[in-house]
């Protein structure tokens, strides 16, 4: 049934620009979610280490994702939409001077400009790449490396390109006309100064682009322009959209979490777990293992970072759980619920089963890109719930790692959280937070980055008069969990060997393929 809103209404859209699918959702002014919709894309990978994506792809999964939205929803032509953008950090796209893509989008996870990542330490040091733009180091799959390669392999697309954008500002102009991007996204390209919030000249001259090749810097939800009359048509929009600048992906979570001041903490499990603290001025790692990212509140900032999370779980699911898995088949329940009731009847500590959950190296604080998974303590004791709950510790032993360094850093949380596949489970949720003596909370959107990126639109266009007040009316609290002081002992031992684990096995991860 297609639902109709009131005549004029004041709707809120938030897009999804992710790896491998696009997600767009409606919102009204109280945050309720008035329709969704996921598209799914393919990856083309032409050579090893080539990661691409068609930027028309993404176009027709918005416009697909639209007509879905309709499907739901009555849009009326008095109505008035305001849109931002949660995007994938890092794909790059270039276009020329007639708004003409030249290629395919280079994306995130392409590593092909490994010699010209080894230029830019050669000539300006990881230790100046942290100072200056917050990434810990110069590495393959951030936008100046890219941009370096295409001007050595592919000189004619580097000589026709007229602008580099990342993939919300290309969204952006083919919206508005306008070029923009915001500082949230920027900030992982490696060619902006954080701190000083501008281009870095330096790193521009030595790659060989100009400032005027680059879209204009803006805060996070910011007008940016009323959507193109051919555009709108195009779309099959006949009522107003004001377009508005969204954030990278993890930090619309974050909003979409509520997670919006310093003292907090949002976590999320997916196929990544990834962190994001927000403080109030840029906090460096001393050991430079903690990259710092621009916020979305003007002048604030995040520490950021992820590593394998639900990735692990998933893995043991389709590995060892097939009983479930056809259960699941047969509509008698999710496979993910059925092992959460399953890990909620063994004991906490697992009897002694400690687990290393890095399937594919681990990220900081604890860098190692060749380090394994690994099962630790298990005896004839043990069953297959306990290696599914030692899964779920081990994610909050990750968790505790990242809060310690966080620590050191001079950050305090005060309150984590949690969104994403990871907290649908109420066993898991109760071990983070005991792991980590630590309150957790849950909020009850399904799609916290579209709800941040229609936040960070409602507070551009007035309906809010800030994105604290848009937080305040938007999001609701699902459920609250506080830590059972009587499992501080047992997780506090099973911590201190997952450390002295992952410590002690690391001349034995060198020596594996």
């Amino acid at each position: 049934m297609i639902q109709k809103g009131e005549a004029g209404m004041k709707l809120l859209i938030g897009l999804d620009l992710g790896t491998t699918a696009l997600k767009i959702a409606l919102f009204d002014e109280k945050g309720t979610m008035l329709g969704v919709s996921t598209q799914e894309y393919p990856l083309n990978t032409p050579k090893v280490n080539f990661v691409e994506v068609e930027a028309q792809t993404y176009w027709t999964a918005f416009k697909n994702g639209l007509d879905d939205l309709k499907k739901t929803y009555a849009f009326q032509s008095d109505d008035e939409i305001s849109l931002a953008i949660s995007a994938q950090g890092e794909t790059l796209l270039c276009i020329d001077k007639n708004g003409r893509v030249l290629r395919p989008a280079i994306v995130w996870m392409d590593n092909r400009a490994e010699e010209e990542a080894v230029m830019l330490k050669e000539k300006f040091g990881d230790e100046m790449c942290y100072k200056v733009t917050g990434q810990v180091s110069f590495e393959p799959c951030w936008p100046a490396s890219k941009i370096l390669w295409l001007k050595r392999n592919e000189p004619e697309v580097f000589e026709s390109t007229d602008k580099f954008l990342l993939i919300e500002d290309y969204f952006l102009y083919r919206m508005t006309g306008y070029f923009y991007t915001e500082g949230s996204l920027v900030c992982s390209s490696t060619y902006w100064d954080i701190t000083k919030k501008c281009y870095w000249k330096e790193m521009l001259d030595f790659i060989g682009i100009r400032e005027s090749q680059l879209p204009v810097v803006e805060e996070s939800g910011v007008v940016v322009g009323t959507m193109l009359e051919e555009t709108a048509k195009e779309l099959g929009l006949d009522c107003k959209v004001t377009v508005c600048t969204g954030a990278l992906d993890q930090v619309a979570c974050a909003i979409g979490a509520g997670n919006i001041k310093e003292g907090m903490f949002s976590e999320t499990i997916g196929a990544a777990l990834a962190i994001v603290a927000p403080v109030s001025h840029p906090v460096f790692d001393p050991t430079r293992t903690m990259p710092l990212h621009y916020f979305a509140l003007p002048d604030t900032y995040m520490i950021h970072t992820f590593t394998n999370g639900g990735m692990t779980l998933r893995w043991f699911r389709d590995k060892f759980c097939q009983a479930e898995m056809d259960t699941e088949a047969l509509g008698g329940g999710d496979a993910y619920d059925i092992i959460s009731r399953e890990v909620s009847k063994v004991e906490p500590g697992c009897e002694g089963l400690v687990m290393l959950p890095h399937l594919a190296g681990s990220m900081a604080p604890d860098m190692n890109a060749k380090a394994k998974g690994v099962w630790f303590g298990f005896t004839l004791n043990h069953k297959r719930p306990h290696f599914a709950r030692a899964i779920m510790e081990s994610l909050g032993f990750i968790l505790r790692r990242n809060l310690e360094a966080l620590k050191n850093m001079g950050v305090q949380v005060d309150e984590v959280r949690s969104i994403g596949g990871g907290a649908k489970s109420p066993v898991w949720n109760q071990i983070k937070s005991d792991i980590n003596d630590v309150t957790l909370v849950t909020v009850k959107t399904k799609e916290a980055g579209c709800l941040g990126a229609a936040i960070l639109a409602g507070a551009a266009t007035g309906i809010f008069k800030s994105v604290e007040d848009a937080v305040n009316n938007m999001i609701q609290i699902k459920d609250t969990y506080k830590a059972d002081p009587t499992n501080k002992e047992v997780y506090d031992r099973n911590y201190e060997m997952y450390c002295r684990l992952f410590h002690d096995l690391e001349g034995c991860f060198q020596n594996t393929l």
